[in-house]
């Protein structure tokens, strides 16, 4: 369609975390293939081993223990990485060069064995598409000719078989016709020169056709003949090729097939997220109810119950996002797809092999868990209402209230908050009760402020030079002579940030007529 270059690009952006090196966090430079099929940059694994040789030599020294080589490390002098690479250096018989060090990607420890370095493959798969990868990052920036006297020329196309870029004229002057280099390979311009061969890391003047399935790892036929491979079962190379690419084919084709299944499944858990909040919500409201039938010596049962109640919640919660994390990546366009697409665009059979045999097994595992669709938690809080009619009852024998005053109840249509706020009280024994207090305090995350009371005679009160954008609680209780009846329900209001016309109820903002206008009224009345 006519969105098929753009979506390339959006396919190329976003396999980005595929194409990270886990030991430096920066896009791949020449990736070798570790043992355990994750892929390092060649530096990384060099700063590795000269890091960890360092700290095994330096045992007594001060530092030795300063820097890991899990963090990222400062790039070592060019000596000292000629030296590590030279075959069989060692400082001395008794220091031994180290070659086990852990895999940044997975921190299973790999040992690179006699050949070190050496006797490891490039993935030049991951590499083709690092530097595709780049090309789009950079929309095509000019590559320069190599040839050029200066001021170079913008290259026009290389040449794999020179591993230089050159200009038109310049490619004429080094190809000319009627000779070999005029039959040499040539690509649009790059940076990336791989050779057309894999040869075999462990015997150099091999080349690789033969794939160990017991090692997942391509061979050569001395590898199979008299190496590490004698006794493994290998397969030819087209036939792992053929294998694999029907494979990751499938797995690709699997998980497209999906997308449609895993954002239902993501809608789900979003809709059990929010039951799970609501019931949480009313499972606390219902606690809060109940404990506000007792006095201060329940308070701190009552918040243990919040608690309780909360992290069960933030467990629960936690556990739907993981599990809804992990749905989310298997989506196409979270990296893992796009990256698999990239892989079999390889052409190379050796090279595509190495690099899909792992990816096959990460999709594997990743479909897997579309096979069973289960939620990580449960959404009811039945386990979290308190019962507290057997307390109520001993209370109520202990007689508290001992003439029963009823309780008064703020009414919240009626209240009005600004920088000063109206509470208004309606209780239907208003008659017999002598006085009321009226208590406020601004409630405050880090600390519990302390009730302000106020007395009042009748059943409204203003309470003048609230702060600005913050949040109060209000309660009223009724008076009879010395006994006193329970506290109200709590009111929670907020007062706006700024002066505005604005008075803010329960329910939001309400605009209304000038607020001094609005509380002169009020103030004549009482």
């Amino acid at each position: 369609g006519d969105g098929d270059s753009n979506d390339g690009f959006v396919t190329i952006k976003n396999i980005e975390r595929e194409l990270i090196c886990p030991a430096c966090k920066e896009l791949f430079t020449h990736p070798l293939i570790l043992p355990c099929q994750h892929s390092i940059c060649h530096k990384c694994v060099k700063e590795l081993l000269l890091t960890l040789d360092d700290s095994f030599n330096d045992v007594g020294s001060d530092n030795s223990n300063q820097s890991s080589p899990r963090l990222r490390l400062p790039s070592p002098s060019m000596d000292k990485i000629d030296r590590i690479n030279r075959p069989g250096w060692k400082r001395n018989s008794l220091t031994p060069r180290t070659t086990i060090f852990p895999c940044p990607g997975c921190e299973h420890d790999v040992d690179l064995g006699e050949r070190g370095i050496n006797g490891l493959f490039r993935n030049f798969t991951l590499e083709t598409i690092v530097e595709r990868y780049r090309q789009a990052a950079r929309a095509a920036t000019a590559i320069m000719c190599d040839l050029c006297k200066p001021p170079p020329q913008e290259s026009t196309k290389s040449c794999m078989d020179c591993s230089a870029s050159y200009c038109n004229e310049c490619f004429k002057i080094h190809h000319p016709w009627g000779t070999i280099k005029a039959q040499h390979e040539y690509v649009g311009p790059t940076t990336n020169f791989r050779p057309k061969i894999l040869m075999c890391p462990e015997h150099e003047t091999e080349r690789i056709n033969m794939y160990c399935e017991l090692c997942r790892r391509p061979v050569c036929h001395l590898c199979k003949l008299g190496g590490n491979h004698a006794n493994h079962r290998v397969t030819t190379m087209s036939s792992a090729y053929k294998t694999l690419k029907e494979k990751l084919s499938k797995d690709i084709d699997y998980l497209i097939g999906k997308e449609s299944q895993v954002k239902s499944q993501i809608s789900e858990l979003n809709l059990l997220m929010k039951e799970t909040e609501c019931n949480g919500e009313r499972a606390k409201e219902e606690a809060i109810t109940h404990f506000e039938k007792l006095f201060e010596i329940l308070e701190e049962r009552k918040s243990s119950v919040l608690k309780a109640i909360d992290s069960s919640k933030k467990l629960r919660l936690d556990k739907f996002q993981t599990q809804m994390e992990e749905y989310q990546g298997l989506l196409e366009n979270n990296g893992l797809v796009g990256y698999a697409q990239e892989v079999l665009k390889e052409t190379d059979q050796s090279c595509f092999v190495q690099t899909a045999k792992q990816l096959h097994l990460r999709i594997q595992k990743a479909t897997e868990s579309l096979k069973s669709f289960r939620p990580a938690a449960q959404t009811s809080f039945e386990d979290y209402v308190v019962n507290t009619s057997k307390q109520t009852e001993l209370l109520g024998e202990l007689s508290f209230f001992s003439s029963g005053i009823d309780v008064p109840e703020i009414n919240e249509e009626q209240s009005k908050v600004y920088n000063n706020a109206l509470i208004n009280w309606h209780h239907p024994e208003k008659d017999k009760a002598d006085s009321y207090v009226l208590e406020y305090r601004k409630i405050n995350r880090e600390d519990e402020m302390s009730w302000n009371e106020i007395e009042v005679c009748g059943t409204s009160k203003i309470i003048q030079d609230l702060e600005n954008s913050s949040t109060y609680a209000f309660r009223v209780r009724a008076y009879k002579g010395s006994i006193c009846s329970p506290c109200s329900r709590e009111l929670i209001l907020h007062t706006p940030p700024a002066p505005a016309f604005a008075l803010m109820g329960s329910g939001g903002i309400q605009l209304e007529e000038p607020i001094t206008a609005k509380y002169l009224e009020y103030q004549e009345d009482m």
